[in-house]
């Protein structure tokens, strides 16, 4: 498919988009836009290495499967967790820096109320395939957890009763929820949250991560930091400055989205 071997040769960056606004978008014929891409097209205008960029648009929990297969050379947005990097290379620093909160939505006409954390026991909650949220979420094997491909099939089985409710990263939901075509007026935020400062990466497959252009664009990635370029390219999105000690301690260990 997109084989990470035939990079070396073609030099093409095969880069996976999911729709996640406001970070990064599809459009109705498969355009792809987003953070991402500006940070990847930035580096490439400014790479001593001449390569191309091509889009490859899947849902969220298709496009992790990619990268972690090597059929794709990177993601961005992604949550840095052990288990992901145990197949995937995570870019340092993380360029999204959200101090937002992981929140739930089900239905009004539920009645489903979620004013702490053990109020989730029981319930059906649709989470995105391969996603990462928080820590007590992601461990704990006694709630029952509905993988889907995406957003949009998650607040559809909401809608339709199927689950009870979905996770997601409350700055990144609203948005969403704004662009979905489906009546998310009649959805409902739980009032239980989980705040923490969520981090966003850009993630290499394994083998695009250790080969000479994924090398390169590792190392322009905490140039751009150090220099502030960064800073100018997320500022659009509405996100806040890279901190600078995650510059100066690229080891710092991170919570992410989408993030996913």
């Amino acid at each position: 498919m997109y084989s990470a071997q035939s990079q070396a040769v073609d030099q093409v960056v095969h880069v996976a988009i999911d729709h996640a606004p406001p970070y990064s978008r599809l459009s109705d014929d498969s355009r792809s836009q987003g953070l991402i891409l500006d940070i990847l097209r930035y580096a490439q205008l400014t790479s001593e290495k001449k390569y191309k960029i091509n889009t490859v648009p899947c849902p969220f929990s298709r496009c992790v499967r990619l990268l972690s297969k090597g059929k794709v050379d990177v993601m961005g947005g992604l949550i840095k967790t052990p288990e992901r990097q145990k197949i995937m290379s995570f870019v340092e620093p993380p360029y999204m820096v959200l101090s937002s909160s992981f929140v739930f939505y089900g239905t009004e006409a539920s009645g489903i109320e979620v004013n702490r954390y053990e109020d989730l026991r029981g319930k059906r909650i649709a989470v995105m395939r391969g996603g990462a949220f928080f820590p007590k979420f992601d461990k704990d094997n006694s709630l029952n957890k509905v993988a889907v491909p995406s957003e949009r099939v998650a607040v559809d089985l909401v809608l339709k009763g199927r689950v009870d409710l979905v996770i997601a990263v409350e700055d990144t939901a609203d948005v969403a929820m704004g662009v979905l075509a489906q009546p998310t007026h009649k959805l409902k935020k739980m009032a239980y949250r989980h705040t923490q400062e969520i981090y966003g990466y850009m993630a290499m497959s394994a083998d695009f991560a250790s080969s000479q252009l994924g090398t390169l664009i590792s190392k322009q990635m905490n140039e751009m930091a150090r220099n502030k370029t960064l800073d100018k390219l997320v500022a659009p999105y509405h996100l806040p400055k890279i901190p600078a000690h995650l510059i100066e301690s690229p080891k710092a260990s991170a919570a992410s989205f989408s993030p996913h």
